[in-house]
């Protein structure tokens, strides 16, 4: 029997001393995609936080591919925070930043593989980066330096991806674009984490929604009719980036 991609056994996460999240029990098997609800301040963000290590889980366990969490399982994960904070004011180009995604996959005293470079390569193509490479990253507008940072998570070649509000500020027609390409992502395999505030043209492909109230998980099932609809309705309205590309996928095959 395959262990879980991943799981949460009572588990509570916080800063501090206080919990945010509290007693949480969650199952995630590989291939699925389980998209995580709640309104701002349900303790979505944080939950994820406390998978990769950047809460403090205080009580329960949590595993990775059958095993405790921790850095090799970690590595196995990329992950697409909500906001951009890359480079720290350095003016490093977009190309260095998608590959800092790959330095999960060797030692950092070891140089660049072919491998690595062709990773890299493809994942500016599936965000339609490429011709923006060696742009400084600062340059990009918000939409553009958000999917360097999804370009950064794909060039990691990871078995787990956990984005958080992929579909913020993005206009409809891009939206859909996201959702094709992320059935692709399903179509070759990869496990998904979600979190949102709505499903929109995501909701065909969830397998299961996962919805937090206060700190705790309320609900775990499929993704009803009910479910969705009240999520949606409490989707603020986006802010287009009109110079924010179609996401999509290379016809090569997934990472290199």
């Amino acid at each position: 029997m395959t262990a879980p991609v991943l799981q949460l056994d009572a588990v509570s996460v916080g800063y501090g001393e206080a919990p945010v999240v509290t007693d949480a029990d969650l199952t995630v098997a590989a291939g699925e995609l389980v998209v995580l609800l709640g309104e701002n301040g349900s303790g979505k963000s944080t939950l994820v936080k406390g998978v990769l290590g950047l809460a403090t889980v205080t009580t329960g366990t949590v595993s990775l591919f059958g095993e405790p969490a921790g850095p090799a399982g970690r590595r196995r994960v990329g992950y697409v925070p909500q906001r951009t904070n890359v480079g720290g004011g350095i003016p490093v180009t977009v190309r260095e930043v998608v590959a800092s995604g790959r330095v999960a996959r060797r030692p950092w005293f070891v140089p660049p593989s072919q491998a690595d470079r062709d990773a890299v390569t493809a994942a500016l193509k599936a965000v339609r980066l490429g011709d923006r490479a060696a742009d400084v990253l600062a340059a990009l507008s918000g939409g553009q330096q958000r999917r360097a940072l999804i370009a950064r998570a794909l060039a990691a070649a990871p078995d787990l991806l956990v984005m958080d509000e992929p579909t913020a500020g993005v206009d409809a027609a891009n939206v859909e674009l996201l959702a094709e390409s992320i059935e692709r992502w399903k179509g070759d395999g990869l496990t998904l984490l979600v979190v949102a505030h709505g499903t929109g043209p995501l909701g065909p492909l969830v397998d299961r929604a996962v919805v937090m109230r206060r700190g705790r998980i309320d609900y775990d099932g499929p993704l009803s009719g009910s479910v969705a609809s009240e999520h949606d309705a409490h989707v603020a309205e986006d802010h287009p980036d009109p110079e924010r590309p179609p996401f999509a996928l290379p016809d090569e095959p997934r990472w290199a």
